[in-house]
């Protein structure tokens, strides 16, 4: 019933921002804002046959990996779920959740499972560790409010400073706040949200304004932005068509260089607004470093990396084999990619821009690397993997939920086998992790 009281103890912390425990009757919930190991007084705000989840209102007993949070927003920003839980405790938590993922969805079982996942990996301090956040937008009257994405659905929280953003550059979230704050109640601008990324190593700082095409302050905009912060790069990228099928419509420098660059390991590279960048800058030389210690690919050796974005690990696959085959669907990150091949010099690459299933290389490649958007890879592009004569993929996953499932479908081609699956916290203080999992001949 909604609206009932009930103590839960509870044992686990679930893929996601809630803790899973159990009522006096045995029912599962949901808790949001308890960790593993608490005893919590909770309210019940959905109710299901099976299990039903409830806001934590009194800790009873606090777990022993209960901390406070640093950050004192914690408890109401959508941005660090976990922060109540000791980062060791997170840590554990996130390899426990890999190993179950592959024993259930990948139909491993919990022994092989447990012997294939390796230690998980912490490339990055637990808090200032991102390259860029996200400011929502709301509107009340005439004024608009920017901020944090709030824990609750549509809800803005207006902050100094976050703590997840690079530490150099964490009071940037207060200066593009107050400045389009202070231009749209006299422009009236119709923001959807707000970008902002940056970079210790390359200094670069660029404000992204997401909203439709039409009427724009430009100059005004510019301006206020260059008094608040000296950004490096301003634009304006346009959308068009319904909330849940936005589609790119135009990106306009406003002021600056029109991208953002960083420093990734030996590679310098460039990315537009709408192009997708670990925000975890240590996070994504880590996942290169795996990447290439897991395939050691070889001068005479041809490759293929698939779902490939900005070059990430195209780059570097490029410096060490003789030639790459990259793929990549999203327009604007084909684009990044052929720009950071030019300045970088590389011309053993082939970028194709399409869908990785629809525009597979006509090739044999001796090493493959994966590295798949949230809902993993089409059983087409599986298929097509396992019919490849190469000695070795390696899947980058930001789901365990979605490897496992693909590991269980190449398990049944029969052809590759994984041998290793190496979580990466590259999102502290949340439920995320990514993994690196090498595959080989069967």
């Amino acid at each position: 019933m909604i609206g009932r009281e009930v103590e839960v103890d509870v044992e686990r912390m679930s893929y996601g921002p809630d803790a899973v425990g159990r009522d006096a009757d045995g029912k599962t919930v949901f808790v949001s804002g308890a960790v593993a190991g608490d005893r919590v007084r909770a309210v019940v705000d959905r109710e299901e046959e099976r299990w039903a989840h409830a806001r934590a209102s009194e800790v009873l007993l606090a777990s022993p990996d209960r901390v406070t949070p640093p950050c004192p927003f914690a408890s109401v920003c959508g941005g660090c779920p976990w922060a109540a839980l000791s980062y060791p405790a997170q840590a554990s938590a996130k390899r426990a959740g890999v190993v179950d993922a592959l024993a259930r969805i990948g139909r491993l079982g919990a022994e092989t499972a447990e012997g294939l996942v390796a230690p998980i990996v912490s490339p990055s301090e637990p808090w200032g560790y991102r390259n860029k956040v996200e400011l929502a937008v709301a509107r009340t009257g005439d004024r608009l409010a920017l901020g944090m994405h709030g824990a609750g659905e549509g809800d803005v929280v207006r902050v100094k400073s976050c703590m997840l953003l690079d530490k150099a550059h964490a009071g940037a979230v207060r200066s593009v706040a107050g400045a389009l704050s202070f231009i749209a109640n006299g422009h009236g601008l119709e923001l959807e949200r707000v970008g902002i990324r940056v970079s210790r190593r390359t200094k670069e700082l660029e404000v992204a304004l997401w909203d439709r095409p039409g009427p724009f302050p430009r100059a005004q905009v510019a301006k206020v932005l260059a008094d608040a912060l000296r950004p490096t790069s301003v634009v304006r990228v346009m959308q068009k068509g319904p909330a849940k099928a936005r589609k790119i419509a135009g990106v306009e420098c406003l002021s600056g260089a029109g991208s953002w660059g960083e420093a990734v390991g030996d590679e310098r590279m460039r990315v537009s607004a709408p192009s997708f960048f670990q925000v975890n800058t240590k996070g994504a030389e880590k996942l290169v470093e795996l990447v290439l210690e897991a395939l050691r690919p070889e001068p005479h050796e041809e490759a293929m990396d698939l779902y490939c974005g900005a070059g990430t690990f195209t780059l570097p696959l490029a410096r060490h084999a003789g030639f790459v085959s990259a793929v990549e669907s999203y327009g604007p990150a084909v684009r990044d990619l052929r720009r950071n091949l030019e300045k970088a010099g590389l011309d053993n690459v082939d970028p194709i821009g399409g869908d990785a299933g629809r525009e597979f290389p006509d090739t044999d490649a001796d090493v493959i690397v994966v590295d798949p958007p949230r809902a993993g890879l089409a059983a087409d592009v599986v298929r097509r993997l396992s019919e490849q004569p190469a000695r070795a993929i390696a899947y980058v996953s930001c789901d365990p939920a979605t490897l496992a499932r693909d590991l269980a479908r190449f398990a049944e081609a029969g052809t590759f086998r994984p041998v290793r699956v190496t979580p990466v916290d590259l999102f502290p203080q949340t439920f995320h992790v990514e993994t690196v999992t090498l595959l080989e001949r069967a």
